[in-house]
């Protein structure tokens, strides 16, 4: 490879500047941005509204250390690689690490599709220009986020209760799943039966159902309507009036994109899609394989187009043909189209860099989830390539009076692709017609033997609730979000607490509930699946050129605007809460009538005498009970209990108000500096949440990342930090020997071992 001395190549992940780093040797500093360097300001909007919807852009805190080592760097270095992730977000990171260096034609842009040895060199011999279309549709979708985020948020502030958030897809999502709940609460089950005729021919036992009356579907609403049927028929002779045969072929499913692997992991894996993109991260930037050394396992994991090069196409053909025999490898290669008619195309499918790394060979150099996916992967393109599953189906009919009963059964002729390969299917999505057991071989006008007939009782039953992997499916098919943007809404539905998850099906919760309804009822034209899907279509406009970004920002931003100011915030608290016999009420001090407000803290009930009268209380009379607890007050040695007041949990003094103490709960994790105090949540002037030791000033230990009471599984000492990244997704460090571990979840019952 050639080598220009002194080049500074920045990537985004600390684990691809390890393995790019090997790769390219002497003569190159790889550096890792570890996800954007600067971004919106937190704690104000960020955005000129009034001057074309400037961004303003300030360095994130945390990594002003890390731009200020990059400028370093680069000063010295004759050429700048910027090898970002190859998307959206990737060419903004690099757009925006360009602009910060001022190094004008010293940098260069190369993309890595795959982490391999022969893709690095290849892309470094062809550097292209940052593609500033990609990063105005970046721009575009991070201001509407934040248009929408910083100006709707506060309504549920004001409405619901502080700390909850509205986003511009994330709140589309979670309607999806408040209407599939209202679905099935109004849902009213219907009684319907079935009938079976258990017959027997050829020392075989088939079972015929009841397929139409007079040629039409049976509509059996009453066991008396079932038992007529039964009593026709039940000493009738069953004779065959027609059979019909046909062999039947069924394709290999294409190599996966984003949101097939996220289908499939969660229902073979029982992984979440946070968890399967955080393992996909990690095979594609490198791991370490023998005497291989780092090497990038996968293809770009973010893609949404089935299209894989002809060079790997060659060499999973020519695998096939030397693991298994002539009849499994077709004659011509096999081509798929993708299904969203809106694929970019930009990446190739999620395939492996090399179909000769098998997942049990390379085994021990993966965790055990690396491993589970990578076999997944590996599997799925290899048996993409594949020829067909070959069924021969039988269908048997007989007729009796008006009555038309049907044996439907299937024989595997050549397993085909299934040999290495077959999708997993959750309960709502029925049997695989290759699955049906076989019937006899029978012909027409043979007669077989009734052993009896039996109606069935049934009730229609609900849509069901989503899984994971539906919700993927159906956010993918109504065209909300990206395939690299499912993950994160999910997991924000579960971290705000707007949906639990029982038996892996999401139900929305109150909270849930009551912020669709809010913020529906109030921007119906915003908070839509058409409206949603079809700000997406704008954003790949942009990235193609077709649409200004900020042409797409106005178009949005007046009727928005213009809705924001016809809100009418205590409507939106009645709606919200449940407020009944409130006009009845009277004000406990001063009698006179009580009405609804909002302030800092949410909405409250206030007398309507104010300044007169300062009654105030919360909407929700049903605070928490205080919990007992082993602590005891450090001014009075009286017990403390924990109380729930506007910031949270904190411990009182049982004695109040004779003693006052008060002091924020412990977390269970002693303070690594003087491991004598307890940790405990605290909060800087401005409201901004830390972690502490309780001996301060004593000891001023701190840190921004929450401590939990988990062991380390190196040191086996109590206290972790729960932090996370883009690339990584959410991970433990020790707090004593700063360990790193990633989070393990809880296999899911019956997912693959």
């Amino acid at each position: 490879m050639a080598k220009t001395k002194g080049s500074l190549v920045v990537v985004e992940s600390p684990a691809k500047a390890r393995t790019i780093g090997k790769y390219l040797g002497k003569g190159y500093t790889v550096k890792a941005t570890v996800g954007h360097l600067r971004d919106l300001p937190q704690r104000e909007l960020g955005v000129d509204i009034e001057n074309g919807f400037a961004p303003k852009y300030v360095t994130i805190r945390g990594k002003g250390k890390m731009l200020a080592e990059l400028k370093k760097v680069a000063k010295r270095s004759t050429n700048i690689y910027l090898a970002t992730d190859p998307d959206r977000e990737g060419e903004a990171i690099a757009w925006h690490v360009a602009d910060q260096l001022g190094a004008g034609s010293k940098i260069h842009r190369v993309l890595f599709h795959e982490i391999t040895k022969e893709a690095v060199a290849q892309a470094m011999k062809n550097p292209i220009p940052i593609d500033r279309r990609k990063v105005d549709a970046q721009v575009a979708r991070r201001i509407l986020d934040r248009l929408v985020g910083y100006k709707a948020s506060p309504l549920l502030w004001k409405s619901v209760k502080t700390g909850l958030s509205a986003g511009r897809v994330q709140t589309v999502a979670l309607r999806i799943l408040v209407e599939r709940e209202a679905e099935i609460e109004k849902f009213k089950p219907k009684e319907y039966w079935s009938i079976e005729a258990e017959l027997t021919a050829k020392k075989k036992k088939f079972i015929a159902k009841l397929h139409k009356i007079d040629g039409a579907n049976p509509e059996l609403k009453s066991e008396q309507a079932a038992r007529v049927v039964v009593d026709a028929v039940s000493d009738a002779p069953f004779v065959v009036s027609k059979v019909l045969r046909r062999e039947r072929r069924k394709r290999p499913a294409a190599p996966f994109i984003t949101s097939t692997m996220q289908q499939e992991a969660s229902k073979r894996l029982g992984f979440s899609a946070q968890r399967t993109m955080r393992t996909a991260q990690q095979l594609y930037e490198g791991i370490e394989v023998g005497a291989e050394g780092a090497v990038g396992l996968i293809t770009y994991m973010r893609t949404d187009s089935t299209r894989v090069a002809s060079v790997a196409i060659d060499h999973v053909r020519e695998f096939i043909a030397n693991s298994y025999d002539a009849p499994y490898l077709p004659a011509k290669p096999n081509t798929y189209k993708a299904k969203n008619v809106r694929a970019q195309d930009a990446h190739e499918a999620i395939r492996p860099t090399g179909v000769e790394r098998k997942p049990d060979v390379i085994k021990g150099a993966l965790t055990s989830d690396q491993y589970k996916l990578y076999r997944l992967i590996w599997q799925r393109f290899v048996a993409s390539q594949m020829t067909p599953l070959v069924y021969d189906t039988t269908t048997i009919d007989f007729e009796i009076d008006k009555y038309l009963f049907r044996a439907t059964g299937s024989l595997v002729k050549f397993d085909g692709f299934q040999v290495l390969y077959r999708e997993s299917k959750e309960v709502e999505e029925g049997q695989d017609p290759e699955d049906i057991a076989p019937v006899p071989a029978l012909e027409k006008g043979e007669s077989v033997d009734l052993l009896g007939v039996t109606p069935h009782q049934h009730f229609t039953e609900p849509p069901p609730r989503f899984s994971e992997a539906s919700l993927v499916k159906e956010l993918e098919r109504l065209g909300i979000g990206r395939p690299s943007t499912y993950s994160t809404i999910i997991s924000t539905l579960r971290n705000r607490a707007y949906v639990n998850v029982t038996d892996r099906r999401f139900t929305p919760t109150e909270l849930g509930k009551t912020v669709a309804k809010v913020m529906v009822s109030r921007f119906p034209d915003i908070f839509n699946v058409q409206f949603t899907s079809g700000m997406e279509e704008e954003l790949d406009k942009i990235e193609e050129g077709k649409l200004g970004w900020q042409e797409v920002l106005r178009d949005f931003y007046e009727p928005f605007s213009k809705n924001l100011e016809n809100i009418d915030v205590e409507a939106m608290i009645r709606e919200a809460h449940d407020l009944e016999g409130l006009e009845d009420e009277r004000c406990e001090k001063c009698g006179s009538k009580l009405t609804v407000k909002s302030g800092r803290f949410g909405p409250f009930i206030a007398c309507t005498n104010y300044p007169d009268c300062k009654y105030t209380r919360p909407i929700k009379k049903d605070r928490p009970p205080d919990r007992p607890t082993d602590e005891k007050c450090q001014e009075c040695g009286s017990p403390m209990v924990i109380k729930t007041g506007r910031y949270g949990e904190f411990l009182a003094c049982t004695t109040y108000p004779d003693c006052q103490h008060t002091r924020p709960v412990p977390l269970g994790v002693k303070c690594p500096l003087c491991e004598v105090g307890d940790l405990t949540q605290r909060r800087t002037r401005r409201g901004r949440v830390f972690y502490g030791c309780a001996r301060y000033p004593d000891c001023e230990y701190s840190t921004w990342y929450e401590p939990l009471p988990e062991t380390c599984r190196k040191c086996e000492k109590v206290g972790v930090e729960k932090r996370s990244t883009k690339a990584r997704g959410e991970y433990r460090r020790c707090m004593h020997c700063e360990h790193e571990s990633d989070v393990e979840e809880p296999a899911a019952a019956g997912a693959e071992s």
